[in-house]
């Protein structure tokens, strides 16, 4: 059969690149990165283990969500080289960026429920600006839009 190769060989990048989505260039990036460790053939063709697919959709999935390659390459490096990771060497990494998506749920939540109101950016462009931020009092906890970044009005601002 065409698609079947031993374990012995490995996967080309091809292979890999079918199965994963990825281009080609990709895989030779992450590589590059230090995100997968495939084989080489005498020739110097690549060879993939078949847990490289499950590493390659996680770092595809990773940046998608936002994450850095720095902050990829740290879970990765967790995981055993010497073997296929286990579930339990996954879950250790869910357990780590679980912490992270929770916060950004709760960005996005906040995002999505205020962003039609104020959100204490300073642009005062808003009728409830004026109410939630007069005269910009929100400047004072920092810069940016500080109650999609947490901070909360002025109980006063409320009363005005």
């Amino acid at each position: 059969m065409k698609n079947k190769i031993s374990k012995r060989h490995g996967l080309t990048i091809g292979e890999i690149s079918a199965r994963t989505g990825l281009a080609p260039s990709a895989i030779r990036f992450y590589e590059d990165q230090g995100l997968v460790h495939p084989l080489r053939t005498d020739s110097g063709q690549r060879r993939f283990d078949r847990a490289d697919i499950r590493r390659l959709s996680f770092v595809m999935i990773s940046q998608n969500l936002g994450f850095s390659i720095a902050e990829i390459r740290a879970a990765l490096d967790s995981l055993p080289q010497n073997r296929t990771p286990t579930k339990r060497d996954w879950q250790r990494i869910s357990a780590r960026f679980r912490r992270h998506l929770d916060a950004r749920i709760g960005q996005l939540t906040a995002l999505r429920d205020k962003l039609d109101g104020c959100i204490g950016c300073g642009c005062l462009s808003l009728q409830n600006c004026a109410l939630y931020n007069p005269d910009d009092r929100a400047r004072v906890h920092g810069t940016g839009p500080r109650y999609l970044l947490g901070d909360t009005p002025a109980p006063s601002s409320l009363n005005a």
